[in-house]
């Protein structure tokens, strides 16, 4: 052992090399070709032909590494050879010049291809191939050679930048290594910016090889090697664990993501011979990519489209007005739309064509891309006059509806029921029922299908063939189907509750009653009031120590909100807020100043009615306290944008903003200036977010959205205005019953099927935008209303409050001669107790039940309980003050 081996010569120029102690061991043979050069045991070998050879060699199959040296003292280790470069031989496959290394099979490593999966495609990928290029061998080559045999990697070596172009443009090596740490051999960046420029390339992963650097010399910047087309930096190190780490790294990072990118060129190789015109935009709808039936239908060409907003090109006359307003409202909230659109083409013509739009998310989890499909419609004379099911449609070989702008805002259209075809077999059936059934054939036959329209239709066909008793069921189901109040549940006599009656119908009306000759004009002068003579902080952190030592608590719930009004002289709004909405990074995501926000609250607080005993900035702070809460919750953070977040705080600090203490039906009954304004609909809410807009938009020093881009300000606008709009009362049961059936039920299904994981369902909740609408809903409705979830002392404080306001509002309706929409509210009369017992039983507990079981709320539940049962104790005492007697004899 140890000695060298013999080297022989043929006389046709193959050179054999035999290690002389193992001659019977036939893998240790190693056959090298005519003409090859080669590096063994450290001694160059060069036939007579080696002259026309470039300087590559391709290892496929290799001897482990080397044992350890022997001692320095032993005489083995005089007459040993550089380590790692027994058992080597190089074939070099990319010039017809080859060689193979003969070794037995349990000494190669074989790798194994791999199976991944990008979207719905499933695809194998070959084991990696790495071209490693060094002018000379030496540990650190070595290092990545054996890291290449342990990891099972394909590798091939380059000594000079020509055979590393020409092996590289051979293999299509997934890494590269590049020796950048002596430039006296060959410049590598040269080299690798030599290979980046082929197209090959596009996917490689570079490694530059760089020398490591002394105790005391500075880390270097990496920008040039990045400039250079390296992807990575590898600090000298010949171990053969750290090359190993360093490329399996490689794999699993890089190297699949190139992987996964290089397969799309077969989709994209399936959308340029796709029959269909497809066009796919950003979200802003800039023309990312058309296809070539695309160019055809349309008469452009692919570069005269590309990078173009579809807003600048021509558009045709014969679409609705409002269809584009329609499709952009669909996709933009996450769904498909299909219809018929008229589109012109480069020509002038106007085309008729079949159009599917889908949202693609993307980054962030947020709509990145519009995919649409378009065909062309078949257009004949009888087009016009006759519409056409969809199940007629697909008989008759894709004929699509008439050219009324039908649209679908569905994830999946289901086939529709020809409910005429039917009715056309039940020639039985009563005549009454065959008129019927003819008309409802009419209206099915209607382009214009919203899904109420497809379960009354399917709940009429199911009518047909069924008995007396099912069919009269289902005309019962059908009479409740088509009232407007599909989600507010129906009282019973007034007899029955008068407390939640009465409550009920002063919250959830919009006043209908009338008294002519009664108008009611809140005043103008309870604006801009006065808040006493408290110096508003300069700065976030300049704050009077008895305020910042109360905030040093606001991120608990049972924050006291009343001790604040108090030592903040009933301007709690300005100094919550500063510190909320920097804990929350608002003023880095509206990139305004602390001034800007500052002199907005200013405005907002301002504009609360300090003489409100209810509806003041206390209660505004208290609802943006209450949803800062809630935007911590985990489950709430992980479903929630940022953007989100930011609209929610907003929304809750602006959501009451210039309350005139009274109620939506006193101002219609009233006929006051904002009801006829607002049309009697959600009066007080679109007064409150008009008026917030306005105060911020008219003066710079207050308008905190001034540094906002048009699309980022028009999508917080909607969000804000969306939730202080969920705050009226009248839809609270559409909203909650929304939010249970599309957000809880589901969630509590997916946690059971994943033994209580929830990652997957937020996953699921962030990437719906219709799921985080209602989530951001639930949230400020739960905040505006969460007075029952206090601390005791807190419930009893805020009962008063509002129970005093609407008290007000029943002797102003009394003096003025206007309907009493709340008569159990008359001071000399109400029990409080009972109000708050019919409030929590009707408003509060399945809402605040299913909020629980989405941001998991222990404290607030308890809470809940607590209070409700001081309440229940008050009512069996028949007592209608806010604390039991020898509470107030105590002088609680």
């Amino acid at each position: 052992m140890g000695c060298a081996p013999s080297i022989h010569v043929s006389q046709s120029g193959v050179i054999y090399c035999r290690d002389s102690d193992e001659s019977n061991s036939p893998h240790q043979t190693t056959t090298i070709s005519q003409g090859t050069a080669a590096t063994l045991h450290g001694l160059f070998v060069k036939t007579d032909a080696a002259d026309s050879i470039p300087s590559v060699l391709a290892y496929q199959s290799r001897q482990p590494p080397p044992p350890p040296p022997p001692p320095p003292n032993c005489p083995a280790h005089r007459r040993r050879k550089p380590a790692g470069r027994e058992g080597r031989s190089g074939v070099h496959h990319c010039c017809g010049v080859e060689a193979e290394t003969q070794t037995s099979q349990t000494d190669v490593k074989q790798a194994s291809a791999t199976e991944t999966e990008i979207g719905p495609m499933r695809l194998t990928q070959d084991p990696i191939q790495v071209l490693l290029i060094f002018a000379k061998e030496d540990k650190q080559s070595d290092g990545f050679w054996w890291a290449c045999d342990r990891a099972g990697y394909r590798c091939n070596k380059a000594r000079t930048p020509e055979s590393a172009l020409e092996c590289f443009l051979d293999k299509h090596h997934e890494i590269i290594v590049i020796d950048h740490r002596n430039s006296r051999y060959f410049d590598a960046e040269a080299i690798c910016r030599s290979i980046r420029a082929t197209k090959p390339a596009e996917h490689t992963v570079i490694l530059a090889v760089v020398p490591q650097m002394s105790g005391n010399q500075e880390e270097t910047s990496v920008l040039r090697l990045l400039h250079a087309g390296f992807n990575r930096r590898f600090l000298e190190n010949s171990g053969i664990t750290a090359c190993y780490n360093e490329l399996i790294q490689i794999e699993h990072s890089e190297v699949r993501s190139q992987f996964k990118l290089r397969a799309c060129n077969s989709v994209f190789t399936a959308l340029e011979h796709c029959h269909e015109a497809i066009e796919i935009t950003s979200e802003d709808h800039v023309i990312q990519y058309v296809n070539p039936a695309f160019e055809r239908m349309m008469g452009y060409q692919k570069g005269e489209l590309i990078g173009k907003e579809l807003t600048e090109l021509p558009k045709s006359d014969k679409n609705r007005v409002d269809l584009l307003d329609t499709i952009n409202t669909c996709i933009k909230k996450g769904k498909e739309w299909q219809g018929v659109y008229y589109a012109r083409r480069k020509s002038g013509d106007s085309i008729q064509q079949h159009v599917k739009i889908m949202p693609v998310t993307g980054q962030g989890g947020k709509i990145r891309h519009f995919v649409s499909i378009k065909k062309l419609c078949c257009t004949n004379d009888s087009n016009k006059q006759t519409y056409k099911t969809h199940r007629d449609e697909k008989c008759a070989g894709d004929q699509f509806q008439s050219d009324s702008h039908s649209f679908r805002c569905k994830n999946r259209r289901k086939e529709s029921i020809d409910v005429k075809s039917i009715t056309s077999r039940s020639s039985d059936a009563p005549s009454l029922q065959n008129r019927r059934y003819s008309s409802m054939a009419r209206i099915h036959s209607m382009t214009i299908e919203a899904p109420i329209t497809k379960v009354i239709n399917i709940i009429n066909s199911a009518q047909e063939n069924s008995p007396v008793t099912v069919a009269e069921a289902l005309d019962r189901v059908l009479e409740i189907l088509r009232t407007t109040e599909l989600y507010s549940p129906q009282l019973g006599t007034k007899d029955e509750d008068p407390h939640t009656s009465d409550l009920v119908g002063g919250l959830m009306t919009d006043g209908l009653r009338r008294l002519s000759g009664n108008e009611y004009v809140f005043s103008k002068n309870t604006t801009n009031q006065s808040h006493g003579h408290l110096s508003v902080p300069i700065t976030i952190n300049d704050v009077p120590p008895c305020i910042a030592r109360l905030l040093d608590n606001e991120e608990s719930w049972d924050f006291n909100i009343f001790e604040l009004e108090a030592v903040t002289n009933k301007r709690p709004l300005v100094y919550l807020g500063l510190k909320t909405f920097a804990r929350f990074g608002v003023c880095e995501f509206l990139n305004c100043p602390e001034a800007t926000l500052r002199a907005w609250f200013q405005v907002m607080e301002a504009n609360y009615h300090s003489s409100n005993s209810y509806h003041n900035s206390t209660h505004a702070a208290d609802v943006l306290h209450a949803t800062a809460f809630f935007l911590g919750k985990e489950r709430v953070k992980a479903s929630l944008d940022h953007l989100d977040e930011v609209a929610a705080l907003i929304a809750a600090t602006v959501h009451d903003v210039d309350h005139p203490g009274r109620t939506n039906s006193f101002l219609c009954n009233a006929s006051s200036e904002l009801a006829v304004l607002y049309n009697d609909t959600a009066v007080l809410e679109s007064h409150h977010t008009a008026l917030a807009f306005q105060l911020t938009v008219k003066d710079n020093k207050c308008n905190i959205f001034k540094s906002l881009n048009r699309n980022h300000y028009r999508t917080l606008r909607q969000a804000i205005i969306d939730m202080v709009l969920a705050t009226e009362m009248t839809k609270h049961f559409e909203h909650v019953n929304k939010f249970v059936n599309s957000i809880t039920k589901p969630m509590s299904s997916e946690e059971a099927q994943n033994e209580g994981s929830d990652c997957e369902c937020t996953t699921n909740l962030k990437n719906i935008p219709d799921n985080q609408t209602l989530i951001k809903r639930m949230m400020i409705k739960c905040a505006d209303v969460a007075n029952p979830c206090r601390p005791l002392e807190l419930c009893i404080e805020w009962a008063g409050r509002i129970s005093e306001e609407y008290f007000a509002q029943t002797d102003e309706e009394k003096r003025q001669g206007l309907p009493v929409v709340m008569p159990v509210f008359d001071r000399n009369t109400c029990s409080i107790p009972k109000s708050q017992i019919s409030f929590i039983d009707y408003f509060i507990m399945d809402m605040f039940d299913a909020w629980d079981a989405f941001a998991h709320l222990p404290v607030l539940m308890q809470h809940l309980a607590n209070n409700y049962k001081h309440w229940k104790t008050l009512d069996e005492l028949k007592c209608r003050s806010l604390r039991l007697p020898s509470e107030n004899n105590n002088g609680s």
